[in-house]
């Protein structure tokens, strides 16, 4: 990236955060301007204030009293300013950091498809804005503010300087050039530091979430994990302090300098003023006016300096941000031209020589793939781990878009029609389904926002799914949290939480799926892979009853379950090697036939005591 574009893309980042602090709250900024103005003077107002009542004091009979009551007053603003401007900060802050975050997770939610969110990269970003971005406006309004107020003050202050004595002007501005050079370029390292440390900082806090999560906890410890996680988590936390390390030693080394340089300059002022006043070519009010002075350019250029670093670093970061928001939908929205309205299913689901891949650099993991999911019928799909089917399942929903041929509605390309009303025709039930820490009425109304108040409807889909009767039994029956996380203050409370066993929390996924019961295409992605054998049975003959005269995709790796569907389609290697009805594909001896005879075989041949 050049200079020009990096200044260039600086400029937006702070015309962004202007405009953002702007409009989450345009009195508080105000104000906040304000107090940055009056802040600045009342140093400069008080030095002068302070030469008047030492000259007076040694001249008899001059006015004492107007001078003093002012003096009076500056010195209860200097009193009252660094409590306000802190108050007034933080006021801003909040209602800024509360519209970036607002903005940053609208942005995230209007990615429909997963691209973004599956791409390590991407997720190295939004992790950066999340953790920073969100106080980045925030921080260049407060930087800049406080710039602002400094440079306000230092001009205030080199005007005295001016008249006092013009020359020391020269290693004043020297010194201050070199300390804002330092400055600039410790903020340039700082926003790569944090770039570069993006990955590792995930890294620890994935390796530090399993140790301390509940559903990883059984593992770690039969396997005796937390030694090797801890170590791995410390490994990259120690990688992460020996860079900060760096720029702590960085930042050590040129204020250090900086100070020093400000404090040999304010020491020679201090000299000339000593020995002017001693020929008499400065009053004893000069002599404090000047030394004032000295010191005030020294905090204006501290300011100064801090602020320029503090905004140019916040300004860096917020690069993040505006990346994240600024990314745009993952799939693109179907022009006007084209664009069609989703109708009710009538002819079924098409796949039309779809190939897919997630990058231009991974395999391909849909090859060719040629199929249909007739409208009205059962449709089921198996294969071997690794085969597509979950990739299949994607596109159906369209969360990706093929990369090669294309998935159509009754005819029409999905790429044609709103995704948000393609998806509220399809009910799925993930194989890595969400056990959410909400109450169990939430769980399974999430399924159907519209009705997620409607008690009766939430009660149907569970009895639907065989689970009505164990949620019913809770402590608090549907309003019973299913977490353990979120505990009351009253931790005798037996209503507090319960946690669900894992065949239980399917048939919860499975019932906030049929939340969704007047959808045109229902899928089961392995909807009872973690249910025993009679409650397997059940669900499977419940959701045969459900899905009469429905379409429905089934997926399962246990063929027994798919037997009796209309169609069975089988996937390999990504492409479809064999489609037909179950004694079709058993008397064709294929793929199909051997795996359903080596599951047969586990039964069939097995000693029993």
């Amino acid at each position: 990236m050049t200079d020009q574009d990096r200044n260039s893309g600086t400029a937006r980042s702070l015309a962004a955060a202007v405009g953002l602090a702007w409009s989450s709250g345009a009195g508080r900024l105000v104000v906040r301007v304000v107090l940055a103005v009056v802040a600045s003077a009342v140093p400069v107002a008080v030095a002068w204030l302070m030469k008047v009542v030492l000259d007076r004091l040694t001249v008899p009979d001059r006015p004492l009293m107007v001078p003093v009551l002012l003096l009076a007053a500056a010195g209860v603003a200097a009193v009252l300013l660094p409590l306000a401007i802190p108050y007034a900060d933080a006021e801003l802050r909040r209602a800024i950091d509360l519209t970036a975050r607002r903005r940053l997770y609208a942005a995230v939610a209007r990615m429909p498809g997963l691209r973004h969110l599956e791409n390590p990269r991407f997720q190295d970003r939004l992790s950066l804005a999340t953790e920073t971005g969100t106080t980045g406006p925030s921080e260049v309004v407060a930087g800049g503010l406080g710039g602002v107020q400094g440079l306000l003050m230092l001009a205030g202050f080199v005007a005295t300087l001016a008249v006092l004595n013009p020359w020391m002007l020269v290693p004043v501005a020297m010194a201050g050039l070199v300390a804002m050079n330092g400055q600039l370029r410790l903020s340039r390292y700082r926003a790569r530091l944090h770039g570069g440390l993006g990955h590792a900082t995930r890294r620890e806090f994935f390796y530090a979430q399993l140790l301390n999560s509940p559903s990883a906890a059984k593992e770690v410890r039969l396997y005796g994990l937390g030694g090797l996680f801890g170590a791995r988590m410390l490994a990259e936390l120690r990688w992460s302090n020996a860079r900060r390390r760096q720029m702590d030693r960085r930042e050590l080394v040129v204020q250090g300098l900086h100070g020093a340089v400000g404090a040999l300059v304010a020491g020679a002022g201090l000299v000339w003023a000593v020995h002017a006043a001693r020929a008499g070519r400065l009053t004893v009010g000069d002599v404090s006016m000047f030394v004032a002075a000295v010191a005030g350019v020294q905090d204006g250029l501290t300011i100064v300096i801090s602020s320029v670093g503090r905004t140019h670093e916040a300004l860096l970061l917020f690069g993040h941000y505006r990346y994240v928001v600024d990314a745009g939908p993952d799939l693109p929205e179907p022009p006007p031209a084209t664009r069609r309205p989703v109708r009710p299913l009538r002819k079924g689901v098409e796949l039309r020589d779809v190939w897919f891949r997630y990058g231009d650099d991974l395999p391909w993991v849909l090859r060719g793939v040629t199929m249909t999911i007739p409208a009205g019928r059962a449709t089921a799909l198996v294969g071997p781990n690794g085969s597509g089917k979950s990739t299949l399942v994607k596109l159906l929903c369209r969360f990706y878009d093929p990369t090669r041929g294309a998935v159509l509605w009754d005819g029409v390309d999905l790429r044609d029609l709103p995704v948000d009303e393609l998806r509220l025709r399809i009910g799925t039930v993930f194989q890595d389904y969400m056990a959410y820490e909400l109450s169990a009425a939430d769980n399974i109304g999430l399924g159907n926002l519209t009705e997620l108040d409607e008690r009766d409807r939430v009660v149907a889909a569970a009895r639907r799914a065989g689970i009505h009767d164990t949620l019913a039994a809770l402590p608090r029956g549907y309003d019973t949290m299913l977490s353990r996380a979120f505990e009351s203050p009253e931790h005798d409370d037996p209503g507090t939480g319960v946690m669900l066993s894992g065949g239980q929390w399917q048939r919860v996924a499975l019932a906030r799926a049929l939340m969704r019961d007047r959808t045109d295409l229902l899928i089961l992605d392995e909807p009872s892979s973690g249910l025993d054998a009679e409650a397997e049975a059940e669900v499977h003959q419940r959701l045969r009853e459900h899905r009469a005269g429905r379409t429905g995709l089934l997926i399962s790796h246990r063929l027994s379950a798919v037997r009796d569907a209309d169609a069975i389609v089988v996937l390999s290697e990504g492409a479809v090697v064999e489609q037909g009805d179950h004694d079709g594909l058993l008397s064709a001896g294929g793929l199909y036939a051997r795996l359903f005879g080596l599951q047969a075989a586990g039964y069939r041949d097995r000693a029993w005591p």
